[in-house]
């Protein structure tokens, strides 16, 4: 991947995921599910040519972005993007903790 390598995040609703693609390249994704007006982060998945280039960041950068700019709510189940929330606390109040709490807890709690 070069520098001048055009890295673009979008948003592909019909297959609930993210998709960052470098140079037109499906180089990885970040699947979701939808509840309401909240954004259920699952798997974040970098292919293996494009490990270790900070693509897994800017995937959740983008789709963080994409969730503030729509006004949804974000519930980061992937361990992956929740760690990059706690990394980028600039992203901490897009997190409906209430419903994270719920979801993470086991079940029959």
């Amino acid at each position: 991947m070069s520098d001048d390598a055009a890295i673009d995040v979008v948003d592909v609703p019909e297959k609930s995921r993210f998709e960052i693609r470098v140079d037109g390249e499906l180089a990885g994704f970040g699947d979701y599910s939808r509840m309401g007006d909240r954004v259920i982060f699952r798997h974040t998945e970098i292919s293996d040519a494009y490990e270790g280039r900070g693509l897994g960041s800017k995937l959740a950068q983008g789709a963080l972005d994409a969730a503030r700019a729509a006004g949804h709510a974000v519930v980061p189940l992937c361990p992956f993007v929740a760690s990059y929330i706690e990394r980028h606390p600039e992203y901490e109040g897009l997190v409906d903790q209430e419903c994270l709490d719920y979801l993470a807890r086991p079940r029959g709690s």
